[in-house]
């Protein structure tokens, strides 16, 4: 039996001991024990350390509003920083240990910390290191780095899965504690679809730890019945380790399910955890209040905790924090410690109640158990790294005592948990007869029921939750009977607010960033009156548990100061996540490979089969090139395929461009508006390349179009923009210009298409299209379109267009029959040494023709920089047309595309290299542009590119310098005619 373990009792499985470690010491405890409980359990006090002090820190709470006990959690890979001992399950062979501290828990050298205090004050690091200035990056930056932070977080990558679900429902409710499952009821009853989400591992919230009695039954045995009601519904759902962690638009809610995160490793394709996306009509928030502290020197010390928490481990988990405990309460909910720690057999050593009287009921109780009640404030605990000694206490009427207790109990009432309700920037409102903050302008379809909306009696949350899961699942449109609320009996709840009593030492506010009341005095004396401010000054509340514990004593403590009440001081509110959640949950499946879709080819498996080597084209996977055996390199596999094509005949797998039918008897008079050249004279049958602009004049994309039929129009686009053209088209037909009747239909992903290059093209395709098919120059002309039949039937696009220089067709087949199209292919071609080739030989076809691609295609060229500018009509309006003629974009000295070649034949060209004028310094004065595309050109046996240059076109021949300064390499280049390769383009038209 550990030391600190009640015999008998709690909600803990005593059949299934576990053995857990905590900083290399190994404990033990029970299944359904948190690891904070079963180090209660085993005795421990001290673990972990402040974040600027590094002051000694015990456990205060025992739920997901913990400041203090943070630990690394597991080891190696799947080792988690600041993770909350209060929430954490305990298994077998956990590995626990604490952080921010060095070489141990116990005896931390940055404790020296705490004898600098008067220089880490609120906002020190804007008032320090400030002298002298070159000490900044030397000394002082590099020593706040070294100290900042908690936790190490993991070095190498997470190993476990997550995963990402949505779910619907009529109502979702945050919280199953006695107002949670009153709401599930009524819902549930109502025929409403419920999804009931619970942070914690079992359902209950309060009636776990505080019991009561519920329709005349132990509040046990309700839950049990309630539970079992619930579980019978269809279409109630309840989610136990599943936090609301946010509130989005259109009744959207994210929740963070941590699957698997009470085993060490998750189960084999099971996920750690997983985030969901719930889409409700209504949300109930029932997620109870948060207790808050007293703020008092001394408040921090270990053995310090919270009356709530106290009752928590005792009734729920059989752990006694303290053997005499003292309670500092200002309410009438501080006392139920009292009888819990009786009920156990534990000592009370007194009771300091703030208010002026107690009931004769409470001091009956003292009088029976022998403690005495003292009415006044706790000013001061004697104690440290191994907990409470002695506690100091300020009696009214000025007289001071001393109590001899190895743990503290504080109650200063409750903060309704209005997080939820305050995201979207709805702020809560004060109400004095509680003394706490409480939702208003939640967003719309959300209502806060119980605790959390301010109602603390067992009674009122029963009646307050059941009214309000009723009256979402009637706002849902779900009318069933839900029945009759449950019944407690009533309990007062009396408060004398109290925030902060004056003594000596400090007196700790937020108690993971050690911000004391004085630094809030000092915020309001230096000018940081409004809230906003003060949380920024002294990071106030911007701690891992976002102020749970800290705000509302804060925002008091600086209403004091100032002389304001509480509501004129105000109070920030919260943004999402309410707790922490892993970013892996965010990420999902969508990492690593997965990180994004990858999208494959309709030849993607054939052409694996070939050896292709793949390169990543936005979410494509292309073949870059298919290598041979005894090649040695990619050059050589390249130089090899482009050299086939130029002699024979190649195919490639172009499936990847951007393909959009234009339909409607308007689509010619659209395709107008957004191109600079005519479509609308475009007979059918016919394709003509087409360049379309943005609204400040500058090119977008290109691509060519094909007329099918009169009022059929099938548009291509680069790959890169694929997407985004059709967004573009789509902005442009409902919002420019509605009133012409068109439809566009992106088909990218519905046909498969080859580009089949080289002189024997027509040889090949005579093997595969029906003989009946005239394919000759006459009967199937340069920038052609039909449809043809293949042998056997099949009815394919035949496109006459070429990238490559050569004569080409591209043939178009639905993407079912991609891949056998390049078996056939493949097959049809054997006599003729057909080659399949990638995007590099693509590349190095286009750059010898002097075709632009995205290169020049940067956002910042004209089309008369492309030398396309003959392009544009004068005799009709299109998208660019009138800011394309701004002064700067005509300039006579604008880059232009001209081809590049070094005069040294051997010399390698490379891509981003800068033109400067012969004889001058490289330099921005001197920066006439620079290299757009380069490639080894198999045709002409040597380096050759494309370039953006000023004046390009009138110095063909002059002799520039390229200067390389990245790769430190500086040569000579001629300015050239960009197409290198068959200028008159009778090689494409034969």
């Amino acid at each position: 039996m550990t030391s600190h373990r009640l015999s008998s009792g709690g909600l803990i499985d005593r059949s299934t001991p576990l053995t857990f470690r905590f900083d290399g010491t190994t404990f033990s405890g029970f299944q359904g024990d948190t690891l904070a409980s079963a180090l209660v359990a085993n005795g421990v006090k001290l673990v972990g350390r402040s974040f600027k002090y590094h002051r000694p820190r015990g456990i205060l709470t025992a739920g997901s509003e913990e400041p203090n006990a943070l630990v690394e959690l597991r080891t190696g890979a799947r080792r988690e920083a600041n993770t909350k001992a209060t929430t954490a399950e305990l298994y077998e062979g956990l590995e626990a240990a604490s952080q921010n501290r060095w070489p141990s828990l116990r005896h931390d050298v940055m404790s020296v910390n705490q004898l600098f205090a008067p220089i880490f004050v609120a906002g020190f690091y804007y008032k320090t290191f400030m002298w002298p200035a070159k000490f900044w990056e030397m000394v002082y930056e590099p020593a706040i780095r070294r100290a900042a932070g908690l936790g190490r977080a993991a070095v190498t990558p997470d190993p476990d899965h997550y995963d990402k679900a949505w779910a619907h429902c009529d109502v979702v409710i945050a919280g199953s504690g006695p107002a949670g499952l009153a709401a599930a009821l009524a819902a549930g009853r109502s025929g409403a679809r419920v999804i009931l989400c619970e942070e914690d591992f079992a359902p209950g919230g309060r009636l776990l730890s505080d019991g009561g009695t519920i329709d005349g039954l132990p509040a046990a045995e309700w839950l049990s019945r309630t539970l079992a009601e619930l579980s019978s519904m269809p279409d109630v759902r309840i989610m136990t380790r599943t936090t609301l962690f946010g509130v989005y638009d259109g009744g959207t809610y994210g929740a963070i399910e941590r699957v698997n995160d009470h085993l060490p490793v998750p189960p084999e394709h099971q996920v750690r955890q997983r985030l969901w996306r719930i889409v409700a009509k209504r949300c109930v928030v029932a997620a109870g209040a948060i207790e808050r502290p007293i703020v008092f020197a001394g408040n921090d010390t270990p053995g310090v905790m919270m009356a709530s928490a106290i009752r928590t481990y005792v009734t729920r988990y059989a752990a006694t924090p303290a053997k005499r405990i003292a309670l500092f309460t200002n309410n009438e909910d501080g006392w139920r410690t009292v009888e819990t720690a009786l009920g156990a057999g534990l000592q009370i050593a007194a009771v300091v109640d703030a208010r002026a009287d107690v009931t004769p009921a409470h001091r009956s109780l003292a009088s029976r158990n022998g403690f005495t009640v003292l009415h006044g404030s706790v000013s001061g605990v004697d104690g440290g790294k191994d907990g409470v000694r002695k506690i100091a206490v300020s009696l009214t009427g000025g007289a001071r005592a001393e109590v001899e207790a190895d743990g503290l109990a504080v109650s200063g009432g409750w903060n309704p948990a209005v997080g939820l309700t305050s995201y979207h920037r709805g702020r809560p409102k004060w109400r004095d007869d509680i003394s706490a903050f409480v939702p208003d302008g939640a967003p719309p379809g959300m209502v806060a029921a119980g605790a959390a909306n301010g109602d603390f009696g067992l009674g009122a949350c029963l009646r307050a939750g059941f009214e309000a899961g009723a009256a979402a699942a009637r706002d849902a449109g779900r009318n069933g009977n839900p029945g009759s609320a449950a019944v407690a009996g009533h309990e007062s709840f009396s408060l004398t607010p109290l925030w902060h009593v004056a003594g000596k030492g400090k007196a700790f506010v937020d108690q993971q960033h050690d911000v004391t009341a004085s630094d809030i005095e000092l915020a309001q004396r230096e000018g940081f009156e409004s809230v906003e401010h003060l949380k920024r000054y002294t990071t106030l509340g911007m701690a891992t548990d976002q102020g749970k514990t800290s705000n509302v004593a804060g925002l008091a403590i600086m209403a004091a100061v100032s002389g304001k009440s509480i509501p004129e001081t105000g109070t920030t509110i919260y943004r999402p996540p309410y707790v922490p959640v892993a970013i892996g949950a965010f990420a999902g499946h969508h990492r690593d490979e997965n990180f994004h879709a990858t999208r494959l080819t309709p030849s993607h498996h054939w052409a694996a089969e070939q050896g292709a080597i793949f390169v990543d084209t936005g979410l494509w996977k292309r073949a870059q090139w298919y290598p041979r055996a005894g090649e040695k390199d990619w050059l050589e596999s390249v130089t090899r395929e482009v050299k086939a094509v130029r002699s024979g005949v190649g195919f490639c797998d172009v499936s990847t461009l951007g393909k959009i039918d234009v339909h409607g008897p308007d689509a010619g008079a659209f395709l107008d508006r957004v191109y600079i050249n005519t479509f609308s004279n475009l007979a059918v049958g016919k394709a003509r390349y087409g360049l379309m602009l943005r609204e400040d004049g500058l090119v977008y994309d290109d691509g060519t179009t094909s007329r099918l039929a009169d009022d059929h129009y099938f548009l291509t686009t680069t790959t890169a923009k694929a997407g985004l053209v059709m967004q573009h088209l789509e902005f442009c037909r409902q919002v420019l210009f509605p009133e012409l009747d068109v439809q566009l239909t992106s088909v990218s992903d519905q046909w498969a298409q080859f580009s089949i290059a080289g002189p024997r093209t027509r040889d090949l395709l005579k093997e595969i299209v029906d003989p009946a098919e005239d394919l000759s120059n006459e009967g199937f002309p340069f920038m052609g379109v039909r449809e043809v039949a293949l042998r056997g039937g099949i009815k394919v696009r035949l496109f006459r267009i070429s990238f490559s220089g050569e004569m080409a067709f591209e043939i178009s087949v639905p993407a079912r029959y991609g891949e056998a199209m390049a078996r056939n292919l493949m097959l049809a071609g054997k006599p003729f040494g057909v080659t399949p080739y990638g995007t590099e030989a693509l590349g190095v076809m286009r750059v010898e023709k002097g075709h632009v691609a995205g290169p020049e295609l940067s956002g910042t060229t004209t089309a008369a920089d492309l030398g396309l500018g003959k392009m544009m009509s004068t005799k009709k309006d299109f998208i660019g047309r009138v800011m394309a003629g701004r002064e700067a974009l005509v300039a006579p000295d604008r880059q232009v595309v001209v081809g590049i070649k070094p005069i040294d034949k051997a010399r390698r060209l490379r891509s981003g290299a800068h033109i400067i004028p012969k004889g001058q310094t490289p330099g921005p004065d001197n920066d006439q542009g620079y290299v757009t595309s380069v490639c080894f050109s198999p045709t002409l046996d040597q380096w050759i590119g494309l370039g953006l240059v000023e004046r390009g076109r009138e110095r063909i021949g002059e002799i520039v310098h390229a200067h390389d300064p990245l790769r430190g390499e500086d040569y000579d280049v001629e300015l050239c005619n960009p197409v290198f390769y068959d200028p008159d383009g009778g090689r494409q038209r034969g």
